[in-house]
């Protein structure tokens, strides 16, 4: 399959699969719920020539609640990934809203990708190593509206990121630690992602992965974006941060009123 035989929808889906090859296996979520330790710490985007965006996170082994300030209004939100389920929380109103979603294996603690990606299947095709690092590989393909689109990926079995990636354009993409260095009062490992695309154009994106939380604390991807984790604190987190008091009243959300960045 080439480019130009590509229609605008499938380079569309194309594209998101490279990147969610990035995102998934090579780039931590950052609201992803860490299973060995609770933490505090500050979300941190910078994008250029844009305000930078932070937000308090607070993370524990069921729950991730965020604290942010959307247009001087302070958002409050609560994920619970194991129930499939988010929550929005207005104080000065004393109300909130509530939707569910489909529920996802943590990445950590499953071995199937497809356990974080919809509609599409995995097949685990052996084990290779990798510069001495251990991996398995995966053939994934999804559907897009009747075509089949079929990448190839190599996990490594430890830090769950992918090595080296075949996308159907011809893109590749390689995965590959530079050095130990601390990265926001953390211990972290700094890795380079490489991806080399047909027409003979090269993009690199680095992050610093945290072996002791197990997501990566740091990301910078091509044109200045940068998402990080600062001021971590190592601590289990009071309960009552991710219950909603019981005085709050619950809204019925509808599409058309509940805020868009909850539908990522």
């Amino acid at each position: 399959m080439i480019i130009e035989k590509l229609n605008g929808e499938v380079m569309g889906t194309l594209n998101k699969l490279i990147i969610t090859g990035c995102m998934l296996f090579a780039c931590t979520q950052t609201y992803a719920v860490s299973k060995t330790m609770e933490f505090t710490a500050d979300a941190v985007v910078s994008i250029p020539q844009q305000p930078v965006k932070e937000t308090k996170l607070f993370v524990s082994k069921k729950a991730v609640r965020s604290e942010t300030s959307i247009g001087g209004q302070k958002i409050i939100e609560i994920i619970y990934s194991d129930e499939g389920k988010a929550i929005l929380i207005n104080e000065p109103l004393k109300s909130y809203k509530e939707r569910m979603f489909p529920v996802q294996k943590n990445i950590n603690d499953s071995s199937n990708p497809c356990d974080q990606i919809q509609n599409a299947v995995c097949e685990k095709l052996g084990t290779e190593k990798i510069d001495g690092l251990k991996t398995e590989k995966w053939q994934i393909i999804s559907n897009n509206r009747g075509r089949k689109l079929r990448t190839l990926h190599w996990v490594d079995v430890k830090r769950k990121l992918a090595l080296r990636e075949f996308f159907p354009d011809g893109s590749v993409a390689e995965l590959k630690m530079l050095k130990k260095e601390k990265t926001n009062g953390r211990d972290a490992e700094k890795w380079q992602r490489t991806l080399s695309r047909p027409d003979g154009s090269v993009t690199k994106s680095y992050q610093w992965y945290d072996a002791g939380l197990k997501i990566s604390i740091k990301e910078e991807l091509p044109g200045g974006y940068v998402r990080e984790l600062k001021n971590i604190k190592i601590g289990k987190q009071p309960k009552e941060l991710f219950k909603v008091p019981e005085d709050y009243r619950k809204i019925e959300m509808t599409p058309a009123v509940y805020p868009e960045y909850m539908n990522r």
